[in-house]
């Protein structure tokens, strides 16, 4: 179900799902791609419900949008970059709207990151939210203010293609070197021959090389994901 709430004076339409029956159940938070809340990161709502789980993908663009111009996309990107506490923001406002939720137990709940939507749920994390596990798929590792990584209460897993372009051996060792620092709980999966956005069949659509689903490293890194929230918040 579509699911509206406000957040930096925009309207947002999000997209949530909770299993079949009465009682509250364990929840994620899940934050989508650059481009947008796409068909893809609308299914994972459900595919999480099928799994036990209530879950809230977040829209952090406003009205639903999926930006699909190069330029506009560079330039909400740029935005939302530049100053993390907008990322926070936006990211606080749509935990907000989950845990409003009747379904949700507000004492279990996790966030899952895809692609720029990593960055937006590790930046909730690092406001000291009561994430009890921040997972992300093909992230982004940066951050601008690195050490409020202390903040991070939960558990942090990362899931990465080891021929990722976008993701440099660099940038997987300054974002190690950055959880050791704040004793965080940490964990890297790396996955042999998969490249960037490696969990959605539509990667192709971009014609972008550096994109390449691999469904062999989605299904294990679902199972990854999987074990981390049953372990912290089932």
């Amino acid at each position: 179900m579509t699911l509206s709430y406000e957040a930096e004076g925009m309207t947002m339409m999000g997209h949530f799902a909770a299993p079949d029956g009465e009682g509250t159940f364990p929840a994620v938070l899940v934050a989508h791609g650059a481009p947008g809340l796409d068909s893809y990161c609308r299914t994972r709502p459900e595919a999480l419900a099928e799994c036990g789980f209530a879950a809230l993908a977040i829209d952090y663009h406003g009205n639903g949008r999926v930006l699909t111009d190069p330029d506009e996309l560079s330039a909400r990107l740029e935005v939302l970059s530049a100053e993390p506490t907008h990322l926070r923001n936006l990211a606080s406002a749509g935990l907000d709207a989950l845990l409003a939720r009747d379904e949700v137990d507000p004492d279990r709940v996790g966030a899952l990151g895809y692609c720029f939507g990593s960055a937006v749920v590790m930046e909730l994390a690092r406001t000291g939210a009561d994430l009890k596990a921040v997972v992300g798929m093909h992230p982004g590792l940066w951050s601008p203010r690195p050490q409020e990584s202390r903040r991070v209460t939960g558990r942090v897993l990362m899931c990465i293609g080891a021929d990722d372009p976008l993701v440099t051996v660099q940038d997987r060792t300054a974002f190690e070197d950055e959880m050791r620092a704040a004793g965080v709980d940490w964990q890297i999966n790396l996955y042999g021959g998969a490249k960037h956005r490696f969990t959605d069949p539509n990667a192709a659509d971009a014609n972008n090389p550096a994109l390449e689903y691999n469904p062999r490293a989605a299904e294990r890194s679902w199972e990854s994901m999987l074990g981390v929230f049953n372990e912290t918040i089932r």
